[in-house]
């Protein structure tokens, strides 16, 4: 991974990356009161489940739902073209919307319908924060695979709603990669940390966890230390705070999506389990 000044003054930094593999480059919703969600135990298809697109692995992070169709979230950079130095959401190369993903446990392709990157280019965004920061997308679960989703954290369960106060210094942070540079080994994948603070005016949050996102987490949940959906694991750091990970704010990134995008119903599901943050919680995901 090559690291290049990416962010303003003194900070350098890259995306976290998705994993290249051999075959391709490296608030509960109150509309989705109806659905039906499977097992905690028995789902097959959970944040912290990998996803591949264009032969590229990332990590999903938390479950959406309209009231009638069921989305999956990953990294907008996970389908992005330019490579890991290509950070800025309005300026860097993206697949376009209608992509095919596959996602672990599902028997079908989902469809990526919405990419934070491809939207504020065709809108010509021009927030700094928001191009450097905004990194989400969707993807729609086909509805044979709709039956065969939780939306709980592994490990800590949760979220309980969507964090809308930022962090301060030294609050906790909870978090679920599934990289497959891990090679399977799911103890590793429940990550604890810190927060440093805020910048990108809340676009982002700058956190230490006990061991840094690598390739392939891209994309995860974080949770705060109220169980609150936080952000999405979107960089890597090497100044001023070296081996820091970089959190896209998810609730600016969703008010960002229902503004700019068909998707104006679209909210985050809360988990059917409690958040445990002693680890005592789901088991891992595959």
């Amino acid at each position: 991974m090559r690291f290049v000044p990416t962010r303003p003054v003194l900070v350098v930094a890259a995306l976290i990356g998705a994993v290249t593999l051999a075959a391709g480059p490296l608030g509960g919703a109150p509309g989705a009161a109806a659905q039906t969600w499977a097992p905690a135990s028995s789902a097959t298809i959970r944040p912290g489940v990998q996803t591949f697109t264009d032969g590229a692995q990332c990590t999903a992070n938390f479950v959406f739902s309209d009231g009638t169709n069921v989305f999956i979230g990953q990294a907008a950079h996970c389908s992005g073209t330019g490579g890991n130095t290509a950070t800025n959401g309005c300026t860097s190369g993206s697949l376009p919307t209608g992509t095919k993903v596959t996602v672990t446990g599902a028997s079908k392709p989902a469809t990526m319908v919405y990419n934070s990157w491809v939207t504020m280019q065709a809108k010509g965004e021009t927030n700094p924060d928001a191009c450097a920061y905004n990194d989400l997308a969707l993807l729609q679960l086909d509805p044979a695979d709709a039956g065969k989703v939780n939306p709980s954290i592994p490990a800590f369960g949760g979220p309980v709603g969507i964090n809308t106060t930022g962090t301060r210094v030294g609050d906790k942070v909870y978090s679920y990669g599934n990289s497959s540079l891990r090679f399977g080994v799911s103890q590793l994948s429940p990550k604890t940390g810190v927060s440093v603070g805020d910048s990108g005016n809340g676009w982002t949050h700058t956190v230490y966890t006990v061991t840094p996102g690598i390739p392939g987490d891209s994309g995860s949940a974080f949770l705060d230390a109220n169980g609150r959906a936080l952000g999405v694991l979107s960089t890597l750091a090497l100044a001023p705070l070296a081996a820091s990970n970089n959190v896209s704010d998810i609730g600016r990134m969703l008010d960002y999506l229902r503004a700019n995008s068909p998707f104006t119903g679209v909210q985050l599901v809360d988990g059917t389990e409690p958040f445990t943050p002693s680890l005592a919680g789901l088991v891992p995901v595959g």
